[in-house]
């Protein structure tokens, strides 16, 4: 591993979450998130305390900002949930905490972080339901990418991909079709390469851009590795940086990923919560990147990362 990234070591920021997901790093150094199982929008201060921002129920996912300061939100409608020893059911093993199956009401939300209001803006595309929507990035446009990693059971899935809106509620279309369980998203700093990645396949996608809402081409850019105890991996949110690195949060071999535009595995980032959710950069200088963990709860911090963070459109 690159030195850089081998010296890091996680501070926690706080715990107690329900399976959190959807970090948004704020300008006063506190940072709001998804509490997928409790179905909240949480706002974590920089000394770790935690206030309710929001009611979103469901499953609110990944999240971002919108030009309109609101809050956007993919809520995926919400599952039963189960607990499983990791790897084995051994003293000292980790207990897991399982979305299992989908729950009716998916939808993209606006949530307005000053009242805690929320509000649906869209829960169907072109007369079909969503069935997950997962992770979002806004453009410089002000419209802005998600995606839905869909619902089934164990043998069957419903064929899924990546959407763009508006957050006018006049446009929603759905634009690369399908994908294997799309996943986390994120633009390139000059804005004009999407890059997609899916949870079972592990497979990262850079996707040229046309415009908004337009892909004129797709590669695969790289297939993030396993690992872990069992060798087993999964991919779920993503962040990029200002050099356009894409750090992948993974699943089974837990912690962060970092891949290069080039395709280049350049690091990876372990954490001990196998179910590492999302991630994205905060701080005054960007060199903070804030963690969501899963398995136990935890937000988590690394400070000094080696490289400063992309600012976000609206962020």
């Amino acid at each position: 591993m690159n030195a850089e990234y081998a010296r890091l070591e996680p501070r926690t920021v706080t715990t107690g979450l329900e399976f959190p997901e959807g970090p948004v790093a704020l300008r006063d150094g506190s940072v709001l998130l998804s509490e997928v199982r409790a179905g909240r929008i949480t706002r974590v201060d920089p000394d770790g305390a935690k206030r309710t921002c929001a009611e979103a129920g469901g499953g609110p996912n990944g999240a971002a900002l919108g030009p309109d300061g609101d809050l956007y939100v993919c809520n995926n409608g919400g599952s039963q949930w189960a607990k499983r020893a990791w790897p084995y059911a051994d003293p000292g093993a980790i207990e897991l905490l399982l979305p299992l199956g989908a729950e009716p009401g998916a939808c993209i939300q606006r949530v307005d972080v000053d009242s805690g209001r929320v509000e649906s803006v869209y829960a169907a595309c072109e007369g079909e339901p969503l069935r997950r929507p997962n992770d979002i990035v806004f453009d410089a446009e002000g419209g802005f990418w998600f995606t839905d990693s869909g619902g089934g059971t164990s043998r069957v899935r419903h064929a899924t991909g990546v959407l763009y809106a508006t957050p006018d509620g006049s446009r929603i279309e759905e634009v690369i079709h399908p994908l294997e369980m799309p996943n986390g998203i994120g633009l390139s700093p000059d804005g004009e390469t999407l890059h997609v990645v899916e949870t079972r396949t592990r497979r990262l996608w850079a996707c040229s851009l046309a415009g908004p809402g337009r892909v004129k081409s797709r590669r695969l850019l790289a297939t993030i590795p396993s690992g872990g105890p069992l060798n087993v991996g999964g991919c779920d949110s993503l962040c990029v940086d200002a050099r356009g690195n894409v750090l992948v949060a993974t699943l089974g071999s837990g912690g962060v990923t970092v891949v290069s535009p080039a395709g280049e595995v350049v690091a990876h980032v372990p954490l001990e919560d196998p179910m590492t959710t999302n991630a994205c950069f905060g701080g005054p200088d960007l060199r903070t990147l804030f963690v969501t963990a899963g398995a136990t709860g935890a937000l988590v911090a690394f400070d000094g990362w080696p490289v400063p963070g992309l600012p976000l459109a609206f962020g």
